[in-house]
């Protein structure tokens, strides 16, 4: 069982930046690909970006990549998402979750396990 735990949301203006934070029990931590997905009213989860269990792979959606950054420090059983140049259409429901195949990174919300309860991030105009 992986309980995790998002912070960081919070409103800013087109063009700035948010560091959202995903804070996972157990021992465990590293043999999980974590990944970050949204949601906005209306629309289904999607997938934002993903890494693998050691840090040493990532994935990204297109219409994040080279404005986001994800990272994790095992450590500290902790996995972020950097996000810069935002734009109103990432305002959405953030979500972290946790996938036990931790050599890939999957993109689908059926191959995760465990999830957050959500931060959310709204990007003014």
């Amino acid at each position: 069982q992986v309980r995790l735990v998002e912070s960081g949301g919070g409103l800013v203006q087109a063009g700035g930046s948010l560091r959202l934070s995903c804070a996972a029990s157990g021992r465990t931590f590293s043999r999980y690909t974590m990944g970050w997905f949204r949601q906005s009213p209306g629309k289904e989860r999607e997938f934002v970006a993903a890494i693998t269990g050691s840090g040493g792979g990532t994935n990204y959606a297109n219409s994040v990549k080279g404005r986001f950054t994800i990272s994790r420090d095992n450590a500290k059983n902790t996995v972020y998402l950097q996000m810069n140049s935002l734009k109103p259409e990432d305002t959405a429901v953030y979500y972290c979750a946790a996938s036990p195949t931790s050599w890939g990174t999957p993109r689908e919300v059926y191959e995760y396990d465990y999830w957050g309860q959500g931060t959310q991030v709204t990007v003014s105009s």
